[in-house]
């Protein structure tokens, strides 16, 4: 009698340990917007490589576990604006941004997304940020020094 009531018991137990499986939910891929403003899809290959480079070592493949939107402004100061704007309603992730112009589109664009700015100009002479302490906002990034 003890020795059913252990195999109840112990049947009860597993049973209440199981669990319904449950598929994976699919995960976003995330996807980074980037911006040429001088660019043309054929002449960046040299630093879109390296940025691919860069994510594969991190993991990262475009196209399996990332999507990259690309913008070229082609010289055309006047497309940024319009450009920036078609990234941030494909909903991107985060903006990667080389020039002034599109920095500061970006800035007017959105208020939530991450920009990185990877640009010359002094952010805080500029206005794009507060101090190199604490931006505040949502841009970020790195600044080109000249060297002498």
């Amino acid at each position: 009698m003890t020795r059913k009531i252990f195999y109840v018991a112990l049947g009860a137990l597993l049973l209440a340990l199981c669990r319904p499986a449950e598929a994976q939910q699919p995960t976003k891929i995330p996807r980074i917007g980037i911006l040429e403003s001088a660019g043309v899809p054929s002449g960046s290959a040299r630093t879109t490589q390296a940025f691919r480079k860069g994510l594969h070592d991190l993991g990262y493949i475009e196209g399996k576990n990332i999507l990259i939107e690309y913008r070229y402004g082609e010289g055309k100061l006047d497309r940024i604006p319009g450009l920036v704007a078609e990234l941030v309603q494909v909903k991107i992730d985060v903006l990667v941004v080389s020039s002034f112009v599109g920095i500061r589109a970006a800035k007017q664009a959105t208020k939530t997304i991450p920009v990185v700015m990877v640009s010359g100009v002094d952010p805080v002479a500029t206005g794009i940020v507060d101090s190199l302490a604490r931006p505040g906002g949502n841009i970020t990034g790195s600044r080109h020094l000249a060297g002498n």
